[in-house]
């Protein structure tokens, strides 16, 4: 055989491999930290990885209840493996309808009939040491989310941490 066609067998051989190999990691391997996302279980007290697909409140932890929140979780020291510095800035959860219409817009590909717009209304944020839940699209929620823009190191932006 000659030299050059060694080396495109030899390399059609590699690639088939490395295909073959990040297929079956797609299916069985674990997942990587764009697919999931930070939730905090409210009646437990902690947090929790999820599929950052869903759609909060989900169930929590400790139970069947959906008291799982969206959390957005910092480091303040701007070093994410430092457990210490984590800071959960808010927990996020979505209205009853548009939890719906987002769970069924993911099961047929489809959009939710709410806007864009209209949607933040459907969103709500809070502090963890708080009760209250604040729209997305009021004052107080703006505040919420600016927070963590000034927590980090030198009084810039903390890094968001991911599980």
């Amino acid at each position: 055989m000659p030299k050059n066609d060694l080396v495109k067998a030899i390399s059609v051989v590699v690639l088939l491999v490395l295909a073959g190999l990040l297929t079956w990691r797609s299916f069985f391997g674990a997942a990587t930290p764009g697919e999931t996302a930070f939730f905090y279980d409210v009646s437990a007290g902690r947090l929790f990885a999820g599929p950052a697909t869903a759609v909060p409140p989900i169930a929590g932890i400790d139970g069947g209840e959906p008291d799982g929140m969206r959390a957005m979780v910092v480091s303040t020291t701007g070093k994410p493996e430092d457990r210490d510095s984590w800071q959960v800035v808010y927990l996020e959860r979505y209205s009853p309808e548009l939890k719906r219409q987002m769970e069924e817009a993911q099961a047929t590909g489809g959009s939710p009939s709410i806007g864009r717009g209209a949607a933040q209304a459907h969103r709500f944020i809070r502090r963890l040491d708080e009760s209250a839940w604040h729209p997305m699209n009021s004052p107080e929620a703006e505040t919420i989310l600016g927070a963590w823009l000034t927590a980090g190191p030198g009084g810039g932006p903390a890094t968001v941490c991911t599980p």
